[in-house]
C-alpha cells in the first residue's frame, strides 16, 4: 500500500508497503516450530538500545536539542522553515511513513495464528503462545511510534494482496484517539499470551514491558489530547485535517478521561512491585572501585554488563565479545566530553537536599559557587545531578595499573561531533570505569535498557494529577520513594510552595503548556520525572505532549559559567598553550564570547557562520508533528497523480503536500 518505502526504480505498485513479504522460505514450511517462531520475532525487536556496533554515545544522546541537551548541532525542531517537506518515504523504519515493520508483523501473525489454532506447531505450548504475545506487543510499539511523529495513522491488521485499489483505500489514516485505542488493544492481546518470566529472561519482552508501554501509550495520549484541546492537531478541533465522519460521536473530554485512567491502571501494576525495591543510592563519589567493584547500585544500574539482577529493569539488551556483539560508546563517555552536555536550565531544576530549589530562601544555594566550578556548584543538589555529572576530581577510568584518569575540562575547548564538553557539564550516566571499555574499540559490553519500571511510578503521578487535580495515596508514595532515592526531602508539599513559576519559567519549557504557566504542582510532577530521566530519551516526547514549545521564542541554551570562572585560564595544552579561542564571526573559535553571550558558555553562539539560531531557539507549531513526504499523495492521488490534492491522504497541519518547502503557521 502507498504506507511503504518508496525505492527509486520500482513501480508504483511495488512502492505499496502492506504486500505479502517475498521470501525464498515458503510460508507452509516455515512457522511451524518454536524455533521459527522466536527467531522471525525476535529479529523483529527495534526497542529504543544501544545498537551494536555504536559510536558517539548513542542512547544517552537522544535528549540532544531539548531544553535538557545540547549537542555540537542544534536541532531543526527550532529553525522554522528549515526542516522540511521530504521527496520520498525514508528507508529507516522510523521514517514517519515507514510501515516496513508492521507489514513484517502483519505477515507473522496471519501465518501463524492458524498454525497454532490448528496445532501445526511443534515446541513448548507456553513459549509458543509468548512469541505470538511479543508479536503483538511490537505491533503496538511500532504504532505507538507512528502516533507520536504522525499522530492520525492507518490501522492495518493484515499483510495485504498487491491490489492498488485496495492498497489504497487501506492507506486513510484513522483519528489519533483510535489509533491510540487499537495500541491499547493490541497490548491487552499481547497480556493474553505473554509470560510473566520470559525465555530468554529480561532480554525479551514480558508481561510487565507490557504494562509499562501500556501505561506509557495512555499517558502520551490523554495528555495530548489534553494539552493540544481545540487545536488542529487532535480529531475535531479547529483546522484538523481529517474527516468529521470518522469521529463516531467522538468527545475529547471523554477521551481525555479513559486514556489517563487506563495509565492509571497499568502504572499501578508496575509501580507497586517496585516502589519498595528500587536500586539503592549508596550516594557515593564514585560508582565502581579499582578492583570494578559497585560502590553504588544505582549508578551501576544504567552501565552493567549484566542487568538482570535489578528488579527496576524490566528489558535489557545484553552485549558480548566472544559472540562480537558489542558497542563503542564507553570510549566516549569515558574519555570525553562525547559532543553533548547537561544545560544550565536542567542543572538549575534540580533541587537543594533540603527539598528547595535553588533560588528559594533558605535553600542555602549560592549563585557565587558557579565560578568555583562544577564540584562546587553541585553540592548539596539532588544526588541524581551529583551522580550522573562529571565533577572536577571525578575519576573517569582505572587505569590497566590500577591508577585513576581523572576528569579533564579541557574538552570544554576542544575536540568536534563526539568528543566535546558542549556545555562543559558533561554526562556520567550509563559510563563505566572499565579500562578495557575505554582503550579499545568496540571493546563495550555495558547493558543497554530497554524498558525500566520507575517510570511507571511517575506515569502514575502525572496521570492522576492531570485527571483528578490532586495527589492520592498511591502517587505520594511513589513520589516519596523517588526523592528519598534521590536524597531529597520528601515532602513534595514543601517543594510546592517554595515554587517560583517565573523563575522556573526560565530555564525549563516544562514550566508550560499550551503558552501559560502550569501550576506549581503540576510543575513539580514534571520536573521530579524530568530529574529522574535525564539522558534517558524521554525528553523530546514529554514536551511535544505537553504542547511545551509554544512560547519558545529565542531562547538560548546555555551551560556552565566559563569566563570568571576557575576554568577561564586553564585551558592548556600538553605544552603549555592556550587552548581557548574567541571567534564569533570568522567562526574558527571554540567558545561562545563573553562580550555577546555573558559569562555562561551558549554552544550555538561560538560563530555566526551557517548558524540559524545564533538568536536561540524558535518554534513553529508545526513540528509537533512530522511531515508525511510527497510521493505518498502522488502514489495516493487519482488520475494521472499530477494533481496532490486528489490524494486519499491529508497532511498534517502547517506541512504542505511539495516536498522541500517549510511548514506555515498553525492555528
Amino acid at each position: 500500500m502507498a504506507m511503504g518505502v518508496a525505492v527509486v526504480g520500482m513501480t508504483a505498485c511495488n512502492d505499496f508497503l502492506d504486500r505479502v513479504p517475498q521470501s525464498d522460505i515458503t510460508p507452509g514450511s516455515y512457522f511451524t516450530s518454536e524455533a521459527d517462531l522466536s527467531a522471525y520475532v525476535i529479529n523483529q525487536y527495534t526497542f529504543t538500545s544501544i545498537a551494536p556496533g555504536s559510536y558517539g554515545i548513542s542512547v544517552f544522546g537522544y535528549d540532544n536539542g531539548t531544553d535538557n541537551q545540547a549537542a555540537m548541532s542544534a536541532s531543526s525542531f527550532w529553525q522554522p522553515g528549515v526542516w522540511q517537506v521530504p521527496q520520498n518515504v525514508g528507508s529507516s523504519s522510523s521514517d514517519s511513513w515507514n510501515f516496513t515493520r508492521i507489514r513484517q508483523i502483519n505477515y507473522f501473525l496471519d501465518q501463524v495464528l492458524p498454525k497454532y489454532e490448528s496445532g501445526a506447531i511443534t515446541g513448548n505450548e507456553a513459549n509458543i503462545r509468548h512469541y505470538i504475545g511479543e508479536a503483538y506487543l511490537i505491533r503496538a510499539y511500532n504504532y505507538f511510534d507512528k502516533l507520536v511523529t504522525i499522530g492520525d495513522c492507518p490501522i492495518i491488521e493484515q499483510a495485504l494482496p498487491d491490489d492498488k485499489e485496495v492498497l489504497i483505500e487501506a492507506s486513510k489514516r484513522q483519528p489519533r484517539h483510535k489509533v491510540a485505542r487499537f495500541i491499547l488493544g493490541q497490548i491487552d492481546k499481547a497480556l493474553e499470551y505473554l509470560l510473566e518470566t520470559p525465555p530468554g529472561g529480561k532480554n525479551r519482552i514480558s508481561r510487565d514491558a507490557a504494562y509499562l508501554l501500556r501505561s506509557r501509550v495512555a499517558l502520551f495520549e490523554g495528555t495530548w489530547l489534553k494539552h493540544h484541546k481545540g487545536t488542529a492537531f487532535v480529531p475535531g478541533g479547529s483546522g484538523w485535517p481529517g474527516n468529521s465522519a470518522d469521529l463516531d460521536g467522538f468527545n475529547i473530554d471523554t477521551e481525555i478521561n479513559y486514556f489517563l485512567t487506563e495509565c492509571m491502571t497499568s502504572s499501578k501494576v508496575i509501580g507497586d512491585k517496585l516502589v519498595n525495591n528500587l536500586a539503592e543510592n549508596t550516594d557515593t563519589k564514585e560508582g565502581y572501585d579499582v578492583n570494578l567493584n559497585v560502590l553504588n547500585p544505582y549508578y551501576a544500574m544504567f552501565c552493567d554488563a549484566d542487568m538482570e539482577k535489578y528488579d527496576e529493569i524490566l528489558m535489557w539488551r545484553a552485549y558480548n565479545e566472544e559472540q562480537g556483539v558489542t558497542h563503542n560508546i564507553q570510549m566516549q563517555l569515558i574519555r570525553n566530553g562525547g559532543g553533548t552536555g547537561w544545560t544550565r536550565g536542567l542543572v538549575n531544576s534540580f533541587l537543594m537536599r533540603n527539598g528547595l530549589p535553588i533560588y528559594a530562601a533558605g535553600s542555602g544555594y549560592d549563585p557565587e559557587w558557579e565560578k568555583e566550578g562544577i564540584k562546587k556548584t553541585l553540592q548539596d543538589r539532588d544526588s541524581r545531578i551529583w551522580q550522573f555529572t562529571k565533577k572536577d576530581g571525578d575519576v573517569e577510568f582505572y587505569t590497566f595499573a590500577g591508577e585513576e584518569s581523572l576528569f579533564d575540562p579541557t574538552w570544554m575547548v576542544r575536540g568536534a561531533e563526539e568528543t566535546k564538553m558542549m556545555t562543559g557539564y558533561a554526562i556520567k550516566k550509563g559510563k563505566h570505569y572499565d579500562p578495557t571499555m575505554e582503550a579499545y574499540h568496540q571493546k563495550g559490553i555495558s547493558g543497554s535498557i530497554v524498558f525500566r519500571g520507575t517510570e511507571a511510578l511517575l506515569n502514575y503521578m502525572e496521570a492522576c494529577y492531570e485527571k483528578n487535580g490532586s495527589i492520592d495515596a498511591t502517587a505520594a508514595s511513589y513520589w516519596h520513594a523517588l526523592r528519598v532515592r534521590a536524597k531529597v526531602d520528601p515532602d513534595f508539599e514543601k517543594t510546592i510552595a517554595a515554587t517560583d513559576m517565573n523563575e522556573e519559567a526560565k530555564w525549563d519549557f516544562g514550566a508550560y503548556s499550551k503558552g501559560q504557566l502550569v501550576d506549581p504542582t503540576l510543575y513539580n510532577i514534571r520536573r521530579e520525572r524530568r530529574n529522574e530521566f535525564i539522558g534517558e530519551g524521554m525528553r523530546w516526547n514529554d514536551l511535544k505532549r505537553w504542547r511545551a514549545c509554544d512560547q519558545v521564542n529565542g531562547y538560548h541554551i546555555e551551560g556552565l559559567r566559563f569566563w570568571g570562572s576557575i576554568y577561564e585560564n586553564t585551558m592548556l595544552s600538553s605544552t603549555g598553550e592556550d587552548l581557548v579561542k574567541v571567534d564569533v564571526e570568522g567562526g574558527t573559535g571554540n567558545i561562545s564570547d563573553q562580550a555577546i553571550s555573558g559569562v555562561y558558555i551558549r554552544p550555538y553562539q561560538v560563530s555566526k557562520k551557517n548558524n540559524n539560531v545564533f538568536d536561540g531557539y524558535k518554534f513553529t507549531p508545526a513540528h509537533y508533528l512530522s511531515p508525511i513526504p510527497q510521493n505518498v499523495f502522488r502514489q495516493t492521488a487519482t488520475g494521472d497523480q499530477t494533481d496532490l490534492t486528489t490524494s486519499n491522504i491529508y497532511q498534517n497541519p502547517g506541512w504542505p503536500q511539495v516536498a522541500g518547502q517549510g511548514p506555515t503557521s498553525v492555528n
